[in-house]
């Protein structure tokens, strides 16, 4: 695979390598895939690295590139990480389907509640026990889940859940496709940044996504309604890290790299969950002004959903069980740590 841009791993390591002189400043590039006027960069990656060059006393800058301008596709970021194109960026590991099968634990039916905040710590500590070694090649710095994912499609809202049948509907990760084929849609796996396109020429009916993604993917023009399930819990998550390349975190000088560790973890994780909470209320008031349709299923009707996302559940437990993991104990320490964060 070849990409337009430096390796920064080589460049930096060189300049620390070369003296003090080369080592007072350091710029390194991240980059993600979607507008930077949407939540998570809004509300979490500028003001974090912002932080960060603070903390530094200026001398460690990171320039945040949107849209994948720096190379690469949003499926690609986490190996562009690892090999070195960029110094660091966002991922979404279930753009790479059984790659990471444990971190799939976090997307199940229902799994997490509809508090980004609160879910994105247990992630971070899900992380900590489960998938350190899957992320062995990378420097991690926040593990988070989005809000809650809702339906949004042309015409109008869902009344049952019968009323998924047959829509052809954009599923961001395995285990949304894997409930929607339960529901009787038909799943259409693609990466968020293709979603307005395929909407546009009529490829899907709609798809499942957060408010807070709804006005940068203008889903108040190429759609007409937006379905949430009732109670706290979520339809589906997407399970997201924050890394960036190890050679250039260890190349770092200890009291860069201790900037790098304070704005890590637990509670960093937690600021990127808040930040889709706080998108998510902003996309939903951007749709209910642009007058389309906004529902909440009955009851009786998300039960129903939830039943075929517990066989979901227990069908995953089986594959994972198969591939020489404790599926469910993966469900269990992960339904644990959620509810301890949201105490």
């Amino acid at each position: 695979m070849t990409h337009p841009i430096r390796n920064t791993v080589f460049t930096l390591a060189a300049a620390l390598a070369a003296g003090p002189a080369f080592a007072q400043e350091v710029t390194l590039q991240f980059q993600h895939f979607v507008s930077p006027n949407s939540a998570n960069p809004k509300y979490f990656i500028e003001p974090w690295a912002q932080k960060v060059e603070e903390e530094s006393g200026g001398r460690l800058k990171i320039e945040i590139s949107p849209f994948m301008q720096l190379g690469g596709t949003a499926p690609e970021q986490y190996d562009l990480i690892v090999d070195g194109v960029i110094d660091g960026g966002w991922v979404i590991p279930g753009y790479q389907a059984g790659r990471f099968p444990e971190a799939e634990t976090l997307e199940l039916p229902f799994l997490v509640t509809k508090s980004a905040e609160d879910s994105s710590r247990a992630a971070w500590a899900f992380t900590q026990k489960y998938l350190t070694d899957d992320f062995a090649d990378v420097h991690l710095i926040a593990a988070h889940v989005h809000g809650p994912g809702l339906v949004h499609k042309k015409g109008p809202a869902l009344e049952t859940a019968e009323d998924l049948h047959g829509l052809k509907l954009r599923g961001p990760s395995r285990p949304a496709t894997l409930l929607l084929d339960k529901l009787g849609a038909e799943p259409i796996g693609m990466p968020v940044p293709q979603f307005p396109e395929s909407l546009s020429k009529g490829v899907v009916d709609g798809g499942v996504i957060t408010w807070e993604m709804s006005p940068s993917l203008k889903l108040d023009e190429l759609t007409d309604s937006h379905t949430d399930v009732a109670g706290d819990n979520s339809l589906y998550n997407l399970y997201f890290i924050w890394a960036m390349n190890k050679d250039v975190y260890e190349s770092l000088p200890d009291d860069l790299r201790a900037v790098i560790d304070a704005n890590s973890g637990l509670e960093t994780s937690g600021w990127a969950g808040r930040a889709h909470d706080i998108g998510d209320a902003d996309g939903k008031a951007k749709m209910q002004a642009s007058g389309n349709q906004i529902a909440e299923l009955s009851e009786t009707e998300t039960a129903k959903i939830r039943a075929l996302g517990d066989q979901v559940i227990a069908e995953w437990i089986v594959d994972m069980d198969g591939k020489g993991l404790s599926g469910a104990q993966l469900v269990e320490d992960a339904r644990a740590m959620v509810a301890k964060a949201s105490e």
